[in-house]
């Protein structure tokens, strides 16, 4: 079934593609030349435009063309200065000194200040504001504390001299602070506009202004928002753009649809027959996505705090069968860090420098199961697994179905949401099985082993490991590199091949057709995203 959908969608999306002259070799909906607008098809809508609010898709979309970091790092792991012009450190690396640009401005024309900064990690250190990312603010003194209402919010350990300087006193050293630093709640948001989460000002044009290249100048919920160039930018003679709208779908091959018919210059992430329909054509990209597609099982959910009923589930699974039905983007993973994320000090993949944490094995889940007190998945209850209605979501969870069934005798029940109502559900705890997909916000192990910590804001399934944590922690201020890595590798065992705390799926690469008049696009480092700052048609 799952196999003729697909070769359905393959016969829809070719039939498009004869009907608007894509095999004949016909260019998009616009001549070189022609204008300076991009248009780009994205997930439906999701979470907020705020960097203190609730972070999903729609947001990640949004800040990367209109808001700047303090610094980045490009992709010879260089830095880039961005809405700081320089930094300085102590020597126990605990006090970190950012200097801001004196030429930059809001998109009103007003200044970028250090209290735009500060204002933003006040906010998501209000548990209220839902902000998933609030525990990467705890380096800093007192966050933590904060963030559990031990302290008020003044306490926090940033200082501000004067406006154009920003001071982080951490509690310890941060191996990775720099890496953090392009996390949305370290982005700043206008004091005079950015008042409280969820009260409107972040998709209100009149209130919510860009620190960026592009500022927002329209947003029609569940269809589209537009961005323009912000004249007020401080390196606006480097953008060339005019406009960029990001139009919302609903679904993969809708994207897909749009792209053919012209109604887009740029989807990404669409389904992997896209690759075959292309194979050989300019339009089509693919590239690595330092993501990683898996399952969180809650531990506070009988029998599932039981770690040999995680066990046989994970060892259950056939991960090649599953990536073979689910389309040629996605490769087996046995590991929650991406597969294709790299040791900063050694350039290779940081899944190849450590033992794979478990191996495929069905006859031992079987055995695991059966010592649980379900032979043969006797007894077994019916557990939900929820997920968002994505086609390769869909696909996927078709295949666990079975696979459970015929490897443990086990049945699930698959339960299909809105992506906004999975995430929703996912925070609160509301699930037993849920699918979760985690691409990587900064180039560093971190970001997804510090989701498993005891006080992650990301922790949604009750883990609480002391051992774990510890390791973790220690990670973060280690100053040798290598010994850092041994511990996050340390981490990961126990996390991932001795607790199963979650249960990897697979690896991707990211398919995406793009006209092939457009230049200038990029690939963030970290994430492995596609960056439309600079982006240009070219003449």
């Amino acid at each position: 079934m799952k196999k003729q959908w697909k070769k359905s969608g393959v016969l829809l999306l070719a039939a498009i593609m004869l009907m608007t002259g894509i095999l004949s070799g016909c260019s998009g909906n616009k001549k070189q030349g022609e204008t300076k607008e991009l248009t780009v098809a994205i997930n439906s809508e999701t979470g907020s435009l705020d960097p203190a609010g609730m972070i999903a898709l729609t947001y990640l979309a949004y800040s990367v063309t209109a808001l700047d970091e303090l610094l980045t790092f490009d992709e010879n792991g260089e830095i880039e200065y961005r809405a700081a012009e320089s930094y300085e450190v102590n020597e126990d690396s605990t006090v970190w000194t950012f200097h801001l640009r004196k030429n930059a401005l809001w998109s009103d024309g007003t200044p970028v200040c250090a209290q735009d900064f500060l204002n933003t990690m006040i906010r998501a250190l209000d548990p209220a504001s839902g902000n998933g990312y609030a525990n990467y603010l705890f380096p800093i003194e007192n966050a933590e504390a904060i963030y559990n209402g031990e302290k008020d919010a003044d306490s926090l350990g940033v200082e501000i001299p004067d406006d154009d300087t920003l001071v982080f006193h951490l509690s310890e050293p941060c191996a990775y602070f720099l890496d953090l630093l392009r996390l949305p709640v370290y982005t700043p948001s206008c004091a005079k506009y950015a008042d409280e989460v969820g009260s409107g000002w972040d998709k209100d044009p009149a209130s919510s202004v860009a620190n960026g290249p592009f500022c927002l100048v329209e947003y029609v919920p569940e269809q589209y928002f537009v961005l323009e160039k912000n004249e007020n930018y401080w390196n606006k003679d480097a953008v060339k753009l005019d406009r960029i709208t990001y139009k919302f779908f609903d679904d993969q091959q809708s994207m897909a649809s749009a792209y053919e018919t012209g109604e887009v210059d740029v989807a990404t992430a669409l389904p992997s027959y896209v690759m075959e329909l292309y194979e050989g054509k300019e339009d089509l990209v693919v590239t690595d996505t330092i993501a990683t597609r898996y399952i969180y099982p809650n531990l506070e959910v009988e029998p599932l705090n039981d770690v040999r009923v995680r066990e046989a589930i994970t060892l259950a699974i056939d991960r090649e069968e599953l990536c073979s039905i689910v389309g040629a983007d996605t490769e087996p993973a046995v590991n929650l860090v991406a597969r294709y994320m790299k040791n900063k000090e050694t350039g290779n993949y940081f899944v190849e420098e450590s033992d794979s944490p478990f191996e495929e094995n069905v006859e031992r889940a079987q055995e695991l199961l059966a010592e649980a007190g379900y032979p043969d998945g006797e007894d077994f209850p019916v557990l939900t697994y929820k997920y968002p209605s994505l086609e390769m979501d869909s696909d996927t969870a078709q295949v666990l179905k079975e696979q459970l069934k015929r490897n443990l005798n086990i049945d699930i029940e698959l339960e299909a949401q809105e992506l906004q109502v999975n995430y929703a559900d996912r925070h609160a705890g509301d699930f037993e099985l849920c699918r979760m997909n985690w691409t990587a916000d900064f180039a560093d192990p971190n970001t997804y082993l510090s989701m498993l910590l005891s006080n992650s804001t990301y922790n949604c399934s009750g883990i609480q490991d002391e051992a774990y944590d510890a390791l973790v922690r220690a990670s973060d201020s280690e100053t040798d590199a290598g010994r850092r890595m041994e511990l996050l590798h340390e981490a990961e065992q126990l996390a991932v091949g001795e607790q199963f705390y979650v249960i990897p799926l697979f690896a991707m690469k990211s398919c995406n057709l793009i006209r092939p008049e457009i230049k200038g696009i990029t690939q963030i480092p970290a994430s492995g995203a596609l960056e439309y700052r600079y982006a240009y048609w070219e003449e």
